[in-house]
């Protein structure tokens, strides 16, 4: 277990290589690193440099995602090394549009000194499966007894058209942090010396802690990130702290080996005995069958001192790792630092595809409490030439989940089960874990043999649950949608769509979404259109396309995107709206995103006064309640006219009759960082779902800060909690956009303020309905153009028009439009603007 005290270098020694690819002259990232130009290691082979056609809201660092150096053919990189030291090799993707090459066309293979890294590696297809917009894979490179790292980057010859690209590499010299020994589950007592293997990080956790940045890591560059995703079952134990009292001691251990902060946190299962004994401490990880993983698990016993204390046994994938851990006898006493090392072999049968971890109370040892803890985790796949694996893929899982969901609907009398609490940043990270659990079994596409487990967790960025497509032909789908649907919005044919996309051309595509790309279109007397394509790997499916088409075919109301009709041919799946020339609400709240500028606090006023009109509409003008379930910027587009409209309705719901139940029992779907945590606790959908998603925009508005951050302090992950807390201890205006500082009559920001926490109380029944928020955001924008005037802003009369069975008129009109190819358009439109979910390119 000791380790070799080689001097620690980080990625600031002179003997790191920290590149940007395609960055001339360099840069730093949000978090200080310089990254130096890739440029000369390059040797041989075609390559380009381009920048990303758009940064995703999350990508919070432009440097080194922004840009890429794409490979056309083979070419390598050829860095200077110590023949005798390990080295991390980091590399970086952001799969984006880089000039004319197109992410969906990239499969490549990457080899270091004739170890397979990667091979037929999609990006665009891993952070799709995964929910990123962005991946970094990180190796162990075991000593090459070789002065120079040949890395290869090659397209794949079994797609045509086909590139590599890279955003970033980092090769750091490590101490030998593995070995020389680990013990071998379920092959007695063997061990296996693993200071020659080479590694990849799977997952790497601060188990019962938050996010530890790269800059934060004991001079190693690690990312931490959070345990809870990855948690199995309801019972999560419970967190704990160090008291400040308490010193945290390495002893003889490399302070490097993991930072202060993973021992200094834990997850335990509690302090009650009886429960404990009743349940395991479980995590559960997707990983790549038919391959070797060390298991690497820190200790640091903080609260007790004495041996036979806590006594628990360790299993992993059901196998008996360790028994009678006692971390006091391992460690030597309070607030000492250890950790073990196992190897599993994971099969490569139909249930070979996760890898469990679980811990139980071992009671033949009567120790005198019945608990067991952990402080942090890591995983390693292992092999000495190869460490790629498959893309991941949407599982079987997935479609369980979505059958589940309508056996639930149909016969109201099961109930789908939810583990753990909600609210906040808590009911963000459990719904995750919940998406994570639909991925723990993917197969994989024929002809997809690529890499790879992401050791990143799903929630780097918000995302919409969603239900797989599968795409079926016009008589399986169109029959399903309503006589009445069908009538008031026009069926348009294949050949129709694909002259006005000039056969879905990539010069046309104005953005990609959950559901798809997005493309331009015009009909034949001149009206723009937006033209959604079904992406049969997205998540958004039939049934996604059909409430799509059965709700707006009954709505028309100013503040609502219209839908003017829809395709569904020869396994395509088509929509046809309105085009809104000025793209989403939030590209505009984001810097850079835009060159109309930085929206002032009038502007955004009247869009969120828009967006409340169009929802007040929803839940109480038309016949039916209508809960949208899936509020947010992305959501709420703007027209030419900077008139805010309601977008996206394929999670939304016909809702209760009032009188009644009061509620929609459902499955929970939406995207993190908006849901509603009642929602999620008790999986009854109200109006006032809504009202709490709409709360979380007028915060973001407000903030121009994304909803959830994981890479800040635990209590600002959140915005929701954050700008609560805030708001309750009087500092809003600190954390408010700065672009707006100075600029907001303090009258009208505390009548914004007041109404967006009220959206945001913890019950629904506490919470203001869409007309009580609409008056009071009106009031706000009354205050601001009046400098604070206290007379009351007056309501507009209703603009509410529900679309009857007899509207022919309006039939007629729909159904007499078709459309036009993209070159009988205005010259003069803006080419960047689009339609509706593209600011991610992976979906919702």
């Amino acid at each position: 277990m000791l380790l070799n005290a080689h001097h620690v270098l980080s990625d600031n020694s002179s003997d790191s290589l920290v590149l940007g690819c395609g960055l001339e002259n360099g840069g730093k990232d949000v978090d200080g690193r310089q990254w130096n130009s890739d440029s000369k290691y390059l040797k041989g082979g075609n390559t380009v440099v381009s920048k990303s056609s758009y940064q995703d809201p999350s990508l919070l660092s432009e440097v080194p995602y922004m840009t890429a150096r794409v490979f056309t053919s083979e070419a390598s990189y050829v860095f200077p090394v110590q023949p005798d030291k390990r080295y991390w090799l980091r590399l970086h993707f952001y799969p984006s549009v880089y000039g004319t090459f197109n992410p969906g066309n990239s499969y490549f293979e990457v080899t270091a000194n004739g170890v397979t890294l990667l091979s037929n590696f999609s990006a665009s297809i891993t952070c799709q499966a995964l929910s990123q917009a962005y991946i970094d894979r990180e190796y162990s490179l075991a000593p090459l007894q070789n002065d120079s790292l040949t890395l290869t980057f090659k397209p794949s010859d079994k797609h045509n058209g086909a590139f590599a690209f890279v955003n970033g590499i980092q090769l750091i010299p490590m101490p030998e942090v593995f070995g020389p020994s680990a013990t071998m589950v379920g092959i007695g007592e063997q061990t296996l010396d693993t200071t020659t293997t080479n590694f990849q990080t799977m997952f790497r956790l601060n188990v019962g802690g938050q996010y530890i940045a790269p800059n934060q890591d004991s001079d190693l560059s690690r990312t931490w990130y959070d345990d809870t995703p990855y948690l199995y079952g309801a019972a999560s134990g419970v967190t704990t702290a160090a008291w400040k009292n308490v010193t945290i001691n390495y002893g003889s251990l490399p302070k490097y080996i993991a930072p202060l902060d993973v021992y200094s946190t834990s997850r335990s299962m509690g302090t009650d005995n009886d429960v404990n004994m009743g349940y395991n401490l479980t995590w559960i990880f997707q990983v790549d069958p038919n391959s070797m993983y060390l298991v690497r698990l820190h200790f640091c016993d903080y609260v007790y001192t004495k041996v036979n204390q806590i006594v628990f046994n360790i299993f992993i994938n059901n196998q008996t790792a360790q028994n009678e851990a006692d971390v006091i006898g391992w460690s030597g006493g309070q607030g000492m630092t250890t950790y073990k090392d196992y190897v599993i072999y994971v099969g490569d049968g139909a249930e070979d595809e996760l890898l469990w971890l679980a811990l139980h109370p071992d009671p033949a040892t009567k120790p005198q409490y019945y608990d067991a803890f952990l402080n942090g985790m890591e995983i390693f796949k292992m092999n000495d030439t190869i460490l790629a694996g498959p893309n991941p893929q949407p599982s079987q899982m997935l479609v369980e989940h979505e059958q589940e969901e309508k056996s639930f609907e149909d016969k109201k009398t099961s109930q789908y089960v939810i583990g753990g609490a909600a609210g906040g940043a808590a009911g963000f990270a459990l719904v995750t874990a919940i998406c994570i659990a639909a991925y723990q079994r993917k197969k994989r596409v024929p002809g997809s043999d690529t890499h790879t487990t992401s050791w990143l967790p799903l929630y780097g960025n918000s995302h919409t649950t969603g239900t797989k497509s599968t795409i079926s032909g016009k008589s399986s789908t169109s029959s399903n949608i309503s006589a009445m649907a069908q009538g008031l919005c026009r069926y348009f044919s294949l050949p129709e769509i694909k002259h006005a996309t000039k056969n879905f051309d990539e010069s046309n595509v104005i953005g990609v979404g959950g559901f798809g790309k997005v493309y331009k279109g015009v009909t034949d007397n001149g009206f723009k259109v937006a033209i959604k394509r079904s992406n049969p790997q997205s998540e958004q499916g039939v049934n996604e396309f059909q409430t799509e088409i059965e709700m707006l075919s009954k709505l028309r109301h100013k503040h609502l995107v219209s839908l003017i009709g829809f395709c569904e041919e020869d396994d395509e799946m088509c929509l046809v709206y309105d085009y809104m020339a000025r793209g989403t609400f939030r590209e505009h709240l984001y810097k850079g995103n835009k060159p109309t500028g930085t929206l002032s606090w009038k502007q955004r006023l009247e869009i969120c006064i828009g967006a409340a009109r169009g929802l007040h509409y929803l839940h109480t003008g038309a016949k039916y309640t209508i809960i949208h379930r899936d509020v947010k910027t992305t959501n709420i587009l703007c027209d030419e006219k900077w008139v805010a409209k309601v977008s996206d309705f394929g999670l939304s719901k016909t809702g209760p009759n009032m009188n009644n139940a009061g509620h929609v029992s459902t499955v929970v779907k939406g995207s993190f960082g908006y849901l509603d945590p009642e929602y999620f606790r008790r999986q009854q959908l109200t109006e006032k779902s809504d009202v709490y998603s709409f709360g979380v925009v007028l915060f973001e508005a407000l903030c121009a800060r994304p909803v959830l951050n994981p890479n800040l302090p635990k209590e600002q992950v959140s915005l929701a909690d954050w700008a609560l807390l805030c708001k309750r201890k009087g500092t809003l205006e600190d954390i408010i956009d700065p672009n707006l500082k100075g600029k907001i009559n303090p009258e009208s920001l505390k009548k914004f303020a007041d109404a967006a926490e009220k959206c945001l109380s913890d019950h629904g029944l506490d919470r203001p309905s869409m007309n009580d928020i609409c008056w009071n955001l009106e009031f706000a924008l009354n205050l601001q153009e009046n400098n604070g005037a206290s007379r009351h802003a007056s309501r507009e009369e209703s603009e509410f028009e529900e679309i009857s069975l007899g509207d022919n008129e309006l039939s007629q009109h729909y159904k007499s439009l078709s459309v036009a190819n993209e070159q009988e358009m205005d010259n003069g439109e803006d080419s960047g603007a689009i339609f509706s979910q593209i600011v991610n390119p992976k979906g919702r």
